[in-house]
């Protein structure tokens, strides 16, 4: 079997590729290595896949690396590219697709709206339509716990509605769900939809708040506590997300046949909710340091609290997440010291 991983230098994406490669499955990993955060930690993650940083800043030449026995082929391209991507299709052997690249960040779709536009929903339409055409079995793709938006039932079902989304990252996410479930209607291919719940760990981007969190405190410097602390969220732990994509992808698809079954959605979290403040003291205590705190109101886009049903996981995986933060922070932390101090 050979697997398409879409944002292959990504946080999740890195982990993904080094797992299913870790199971001896080719992979290759597609990436436009944009600059919204320091590039540098999107080689690096690239690196540690064999893959060199003069190679990967060329657009559109694939890579190969045998660095993990099975073979990792990379390619930097942009998802709306309408000439490349149906190439690489065409000039590869694609059994499967995960689809984790996209513009991320409910803040930055504030200041730049048209980026989320390309990515996330023509890039995704363009990425749809190379699976139609050219077989795929099975597309996986990443959603996200932001598609709940104003939603005050919790725990957050599947089954709920999600029209009231509060941020333009939200929404594009909640229009992937739609189109996927056109593309299954239609065209019969299985699509699964994963929606992700806070996730973090080692190699983590650095506009999220562990990151941040982390930075500020070693710097001394204040760090910004958002709606005043009283905020909620379903922390998961990256190798909790990438087992449950991985379980997911490589999923028999017998059982997925008929029309009412191609088209699934999940939700993958922890699946209990975590402080803020219990949080930021978690990090506190892993870095030996006290965070100097500024306590702010709510950012627009922002939700107070986040908390994930898994119970169609369960159900038709057997699986949900399991590492709390003691241990998530403690694996974070000791990542964060050797890769930045």
């Amino acid at each position: 079997m050979k697997i398409l991983v879409t944002g292959a230098a990504g946080f999740i994406g890195y982990h993904l590729c080094k797992a299913l490669l870790d199971l001896n499955l080719n992979v290759i990993g597609l990436d436009n290595i944009s600059d919204y955060y320091d590039v540098k930690l999107k080689f690096d993650r690239l690196g540690l896949l064999g893959i060199s940083r003069a190679s990967a800043e060329i657009f559109n030449t694939k890579i190969t690396s045998n660095t993990h026995g099975a073979k990792f082929e990379f390619v930097r391209m942009r998802l709306e590219d309408r000439q490349h991507l149906p190439q690489l299709f065409e000039t590869s052997t694609i059994d499967r697709v995960c689809n984790l690249a996209a513009q991320p960040g409910v803040r930055y779709s504030l200041e730049n709206p048209e980026s989320y536009i390309d990515s996330n929903v023509v890039g995704f339409l363009n990425l749809l339509e190379c699976c139609r055409n050219f077989k795929i079995e099975h597309l996986v793709y990443a959603s996200s716990s932001s598609v709940y938006g104003l939603n005050k039932k919790i725990p957050f079902s599947t089954a709920d509605n999600v029209d009231h989304p509060i941020s333009l990252y939200a929404a594009s996410k909640k229009s992937n769900e739609l189109m996927a479930h056109t593309y299954s209607h239609l065209f019969g291919f299985p699509t699964t939809g994963l929606r992700f719940f806070t996730v973090y760990g080692p190699w983590g981007r650095p506009d999220m708040a562990p990151m941040l969190f982390a930075s500020a405190i070693t710097n001394n410097k204040p760090i910004s506590v958002f709606n005043y602390g009283k905020m909620q969220r379903d922390f998961t732990y990256v190798d909790d997300i990438v087992e449950g994509i991985v379980k997911v992808l490589l999923a028999d698809l017998t059982s997925r046949k008929s029309q009412e079954e191609r088209y699934k959605l999940y939700n993958i979290g922890n699946n209990q909710t975590v402080e803020l403040m219990d949080f930021i003291s978690e990090i506190e205590k892993n870095l030996k340091k006290n965070a100097k705190k500024e306590l702010i109101e709510i950012q627009p886009g922002d939700v107070e609290r986040t908390w994930a049903n898994v119970d169609g996981l369960i159900k038709d995986y057997g699986y949900k997440p399991t590492t709390g933060i003691k241990i998530g922070i403690k694996n974070f932390i000791e990542w964060y010291k050797s890769y930045y101090t």
